[in-house]
């Protein structure tokens, strides 16, 4: 199990440089191939990694990143109603992040003094993202896309307030990965619906780094803090 932990990790890795490289070059026909791949051999390596340091495997961890390659591939053809279902694919899984994280919540350990005021800037950062794209999105989909990340959001408080309760770095890691994955979703709106098309640089590698990046480091973290 060890040995094949690395093996879907080297394959993870390969495959996200393959995809982030056509990413970079703007190829969405070769994006499309690449992009189921990379979180199925992250589900698989922390399958194998879990099973071979003799720990408990993580089923809502397991969900949480299934449900994200769920997301992942409804996201791939164009159209609102794909958007909406690969959102609504990605709303279970930040919930399912969320059930992962506060089992690891010492709730005496959290200092709500931190965690109201960087919940309120995550709201403010996720109104100033719908503003700025509402004016080009389906007016249907405008209040859904900030409950959404309103979502994310919370699920991002949620990680910190993880942090606060185990201070390590296997929880920092999963902190950190959580900032990417709203800092990815934040700027896929902005790629979707924003008027000026070259707001974000390298526009769709932009998304995938932050994303791929934040999924693995939450899946690491939360791979480090299992017993």
């Amino acid at each position: 199990m060890v040995i094949l932990s690395y093996v879907f990790l080297a394959l993870f890795i390969a495959s996200t440089c393959v995809h982030l490289y056509h990413s970079w070059q703007d190829e969405a026909k070769k994006r499309a191939i690449t992009k189921p791949m990379l979180l199925i051999f992250l589900l698989l390596f922390y399958i194998c990694a879990a099973k071979g340091a003799g720990k408990e495997l993580n089923i809502v961890l397991i969900v949480a990143i299934a449900t994200s390659w769920l997301g992942d591939v409804l996201l791939i053809p164009k159209g609102n109603v794909w958007f909406t279902s690969g959102g609504i694919a990605f709303l279970i899984s930040h919930i399912t992040f969320i059930a992962v994280y506060v089992p690891n919540i010492i709730w005496s350990e959290v200092n709500w003094f931190i965690v109201v005021p960087v919940a309120l800037i995550y709201l403010g950062v996720a109104l100033k993202v719908i503003l700025s794209v509402k004016d080009n999105t389906p007016k249907i989909m405008v209040v859904p896309m900030y409950l959404y990340l309103i979502a994310n959001s919370t699920m991002n408080v949620f990680a910190l307030m993880q942090l606060m309760s185990q201070m390590n770095l296997a929880a920092l890691l999963a902190y950190i990965g959580a900032i990417l994955f709203f800092t990815s979703d934040c700027t896929l709106f902005l790629v979707r619906y924003h008027t000026k098309k070259d707001i974000i640089f390298k526009k769709h590698f932009t998304v995938m780094l932050t994303y791929v990046l934040g999924e693995a480091l939450i899946t690491i973290g939360i791979l480090l803090l299992s017993k």
